[in-house]
């Protein structure tokens, strides 16, 4: 459970503190209304592994608490169109509760119009899960969907009002959920869900503003500045399933970009990253790099073996005080990444002690592995200490991201970064 701790206080905990934060932190102003959903969604729980246990119809349920931004003049709600965001609590049954079992899920959320159509919406909701069924070698070893109490959780949701009222919008909706451990602890194959939805916009306390107090906000300006910032950042991931305990990823990088009207921010960069599941294993001197194996030559100089070097293009929507960033990395050096692929895209579980003339087969360099050793992603959420709206010459943000290689979890990191506005 120690893992599963170290988790919690390192990452998700701040993660979901900063999300909180841009989903009631936002200085709303007019008192914004209130907005109660709860919610039903019936769908299926996909396979994540050879083996999977069988399962019956996944069964959630969700109650969202949503702020309706309509009266907010804060820059970022007026160019966004007002979009809703609020906090989502859910509880989902996999179909299969002796293997499975239910997930508690907390998920801050920001809902926009869909096409200009104010009856078609789009959500998206990102944050932690709680599974009281996880992986075990022993009692439930046909689960490997996720093997941490708490994971990562994401959800896709279009919707569609077909009913409105001044109190109630019924509504029904397509999508799409997902929970992972960022690779945190294996194995991690991940819980995909494909949902239909039924719910009720409840708007309790529907405010009206007299048309004298109201204040006409000034008109919108294009406005731009130029950028450079500088994070570090701490992470945690494990190697295999034979060698799965956690080890640290430290992290440094360097951007270069634009911010455009306040709330979009394009950028590229560099980024430097030091694996300790890398380092110890050559270290260790473990099977693949042994006397006369493949990769013994990583053992001359194990720390730049370990490390990754790379490029990168990030987009950023910033919210006042929130960023979501995304970020593609193109690796110009990552070594090490070679003994990950041998191992974990090999036989299922290669064991620690390989031998030269075995009969395991270890993963091919295929133009999958190519791909992927190429490319990086990174996803996550920022806090900035002063609001992006201000333009404040320096700035600070925590904030907590996945990365992956490709799109399969890499690690989960904290960071803490400095901006510097330039002009």
């Amino acid at each position: 459970m120690r893992l599963d701790q170290t988790l919690l206080k390192t990452v998700i905990l701040p993660f979901f503190l900063i999300s909180t934060i841009s989903s009631f932190g936002q200085d709303h102003n007019n008192n914004p209304n209130i907005i109660i959903t709860p919610e039903i969604l019936f769908g299926i729980t996909g396979e994540a592994n050879t083996g999977f246990p069988d399962r019956e119809l996944q069964k959630q349920l969700y109650v969202s608490f949503g702020f309706d931004n309509t009266n907010n003049q804060h820059e970022w709600s007026r160019r966004f169109k007002a979009p809703r965001t609020g906090l989502s609590l859910g509880l989902t049954d996999f179909g299969n509760t002796e293997n499975l079992g239910y997930a508690l899920s907390l998920l801050p959320f920001i809902e926009f119009n869909a096409f200009k159509n104010k009856h078609l919406k789009v959500h998206v909701g990102t944050g932690i899960s709680y599974f009281n069924k996880v992986y075990d070698p022993i009692e439930n070893p046909n689960n490997k969907a996720v093997s941490s109490h708490f994971t990562w959780a994401f959800r896709l949701l279009g919707y569609y009002s077909f009913s409105t009222t001044k109190n109630i919008d019924w509504r029904v909706g397509l999508g799409y959920a997902h929970h992972s451990n960022g690779h945190i602890k294996l194995p991690n194959q991940g819980f995909n869900s494909f949902l239909l939805s039924v719910s009720a916009d409840l708007k309790l306390n529907q405010k009206t503003i007299s048309s004298n107090t109201i204040q006409t906000p000034p008109e919108l300006e294009k406005s731009s500045y130029r950028y450079f910032t500088l994070r570090s950042g701490y992470g945690e991931s494990t190697l295999s399933n034979t060698i799965n305990s956690k080890k640290d990823v430290y992290t440094f990088s360097g951007e270069y970009g634009k911010v455009y009207n306040n709330i979009y921010k394009l950028g590229i960069g560099f980024y430097y990253r030091f694996y300790k599941k890398y380092y110890d294993y050559i270290k260790d001197n473990e099977s693949l790099v042994q006397e006369g194996r493949e990769f013994e030559h990583f053992k001359k100089h194990p720390v730049w073996n370990a490390s990754n070097i790379g490029l990168s293009l990030s987009g950023e929507i910033l919210l006042n005080h929130i960023g979501i960033d995304v970020q593609i990395g193109f690796n110009l050096f990552k070594p090490a990444y070679k003994i990950d692929w041998r191992i974990n895209e090999g036989w299922e579980n290669v064991p620690r002690e390989i031998p030269e003339n075995s009969n395991i087969v270890l993963g091919e360099f295929d133009t999958y592995f190519k791909i992927k050793h190429i490319i990086s992603s990174r996803l996550g959420f920022k806090y900035y200490m002063i609001g992006t709206e201000k333009q404040p010459k320096n700035n600070i943000y925590i904030g907590a991201f996945i990365n992956g290689n490709l799109g399969q979890a890499d690690f989960t990191e904290l960071a803490i970064g400095y901006v510097h506005k330039l002009n």
